[in-house]
């Protein structure tokens, strides 16, 4: 597969690939870990509220969207890869995708909806755990589950338990619930 493309590995876009800007530290979700991450939520999100909070690649929300997902609000910073993101958007004929150019921090003070499943995969090098866990919990409604991608392990704040964890590389990954 060609760099700056991944692709989409179930759902109704299964096997369609959406491209990226080159931009340092931007690294998609893997497909193995993806997979993992699919299997966990039961593969299907046929009428669930999605965000994902540091789109970048868009792999995670597009794959949300294409499992069905009833909205999916991708919220990235970067101009060049929210144009991306259009662009993918628009072959995709993805309805239920909604962009955001915004800071994910800004973001999340201003939103007010909640939402079925949250994706975090932020920048490795800056501490946004800290910043997003306190913002988080008004977002997410009854029920909602977060997945979370770091390059350590993330100590959680009370709160919070861990519903699945894995280890792919450098990425460690946790789908989270509020206890």
């Amino acid at each position: 597969m060609r760099a700056n493309r991944v692709r989409i590995i179930g759902g109704a876009w299964r096997s369609r690939l959406i491209s990226f800007p080159p931009r340092r530290g931007l690294r998609p979700t893997p497909d193995r870990v993806r997979e993992t991450l699919f299997n966990w939520l039961g593969q299907d999100l046929t009428g669930k509220t999605c965000l994902d909070l540091f789109a970048g690649s868009g792999a995670l929300g597009f794959e949300a969207a294409s499992r069905g997902a009833r909205r999916v609000v991708m919220v990235e910073r970067d101009a060049t890869i929210y144009r991306s993101l259009q662009a993918n958007r628009e072959a995709l004929a993805a309805a239920a995708v909604e962009l955001s150019r915004a800071d994910a921090l800004e973001f999340l003070r201003a939103d007010a909806d909640l939402y079925d499943v949250v994706f975090l995969d932020p920048p490795f090098r800056a501490d946004y755990w800290s910043r997003l866990s306190p913002l988080l919990p008004r977002h997410m409604a009854p029920g909602a589950l977060l997945y979370y991608e770091s390059a350590a392990r993330t100590e959680l704040p009370v709160g919070w338990e861990t519903w699945g964890q894995g280890r792919a590389g450098q990425v460690r990954y946790q789908l989270l619930k509020r206890a």
